[in-house]
């Protein structure tokens, strides 16, 4: 007596499949705009889950507008309260500028977790990774410019332009950093590791921001540093930051950094879609 045993195949029928895989109208690609703000909107639970994030842009001002105010305030301007006036848009520039960044840093810690190859297969708007990044640190560089603001007016500092000026310092403050950021996107997408970012950005930020106008008025260098302290970037962003929280103004340096912005978006931002697409 013998047994036959047949091998069979299961073949699901076609209704069945058609209800699995289409139960309905496929969803629509998301826009340019929703597809950033969800990228930024990622950024910032970063910083919900990762609260010491928040240290660079709290703690380190304050420090260094305490240290530099009753350090030097009474040797270079007579008073603490006097050098306030003239030092803390100076430190707000520093502060916010340093922390730009970190952009490239998270950009690269993303790279080397692999989450970037899931980005790229996605149906979006290419650009809107990195643009997500960027709008998730404009959180930060509010909350720092926002933290020194609050600790120099407790301090003494009494700005002349008001609320309006002072609002309109921040917003040419936070919208240069932005532009700025792009060029750490750039290097997040180059560099092996985010200690290689971090390295790099330090080397080109140290000068920029000590070298500058931000602590003393350039007027008492030596006239080869007055060269390059007048053509820093740093220094021209100072420049129009004091005047608009002075209340005067500077047409000059107001139009300088609002070209320079665009600049720098325009020719980093490009630079980091290339990358990007190429990784």
């Amino acid at each position: 007596m013998s047994t036959t045993t047949e091998n069979t195949t299961y073949a699901p029928a076609h209704d069945a499949l058609a209800t699995v895989l289409a139960p309905g109208a496929r969803p629509p690609r998301p826009s340019a705009w929703s597809a950033s703000m969800t990228f930024g909107w990622r950024a910032m639970l970063k910083i919900k889950h990762v609260p010491e994030q928040l240290f660079d842009v709290t703690a380190f001002p304050i420090m260094m507008i305490l240290m530099f105010t009753y350090l030097f305030g009474g040797a270079l301007a007579g008073s603490p309260t006097e050098y306030l006036q003239y030092l803390l848009p100076g430190i707000m520039v520093t502060s916010v500028v340093m922390i730009t960044m970190y952009t490239g840093v998270e950009v690269n810690k993303d790279i080397e977790k692999g989450v970037f190859d899931r980005f790229r297969t996605l149906p979006i708007w290419r650009p809107s990774t990195m643009v997500g990044y960027l709008l998730g640190d404009v959180l930060r560089y509010t909350i720092a410019s926002t933290v020194i603001l609050l600790v120099g007016l407790i301090l003494g500092f009494r700005p002349a332009g008001g609320i309006v000026g002072v609002v309109s310092g921040i917003v040419l403050l936070v919208a240069f950093s932005f532009a700025f950021s792009w060029l750490w996107t750039m290097f997040g997408l180059l560099m092996r590791s985010e200690k290689s970012v971090m390295g790099i950005s330090m080397m080109v930020l140290m000068p920029l921001t000590f070298l500058s106008n931000v602590y003393v008025d350039p007027s008492t260098m030596p006239g080869w540093l007055q060269v390059f302290v007048n053509v820093n970037p740093v220094s021209r962003l100072v420049a129009a930051v004091r005047s608009l929280m002075a209340g005067t103004p500077d047409a000059g340096e107001l139009t300088w950094v609002l070209v320079s912005a665009v600049v720098l978006i325009a020719v980093f931002g490009t630079l980091t879609m290339r990358l990007y697409n190429r990784k």
